[in-house]
């Protein structure tokens, strides 16, 4: 069993629009954050991961996710599988419980276009 505790997450800013708290479970299978998203995120172009699938969970607000040129209306109490290797931009006011698997490295996030 791992437990990650709220006083021992890391928070860190991903751009002006988009905060990130990072859980530590210490897992190199799986991890997990908590994203809040005022604007665009990235500012421009698009996301990729290039080595795991990330699991969204929206638990507050409304936006819409961008994959692939494929644009989706999103609201609290959906539900967002982003596969390695899709091309992504989130946009609006939403808050969002993330897990990657496996675990998200910065190296295997990147800016693109």
């Amino acid at each position: 069993m791992k437990i990650a505790f709220k006083h021992q997450a890391v928070e860190k800013m991903n751009n002006e629009a988009c905060s990130v708290i990072e859980y530590a479970l210490n897992n190199v299978m799986l991890d997990a954050a908590i994203a809040t998203i005022s604007g665009r995120y990235p500012d421009e172009r698009r996301v990729v991961n290039q080595q795991c699938d990330e699991l969204a969970y929206v638990f507050e607000g409304e936006g819409k996710i961008v994959i692939n040129h494929e644009e989706h209306k999103i609201t609290s109490g959906d539900v967002i599988l982003i596969e390695a290797g899709e091309k992504y931009f989130w946009e609006g006011n939403i808050k969002i419980f993330l897990s990657c698997r496996p675990a998200w490295k910065k190296e295997q996030h990147k800016i693109i276009d």
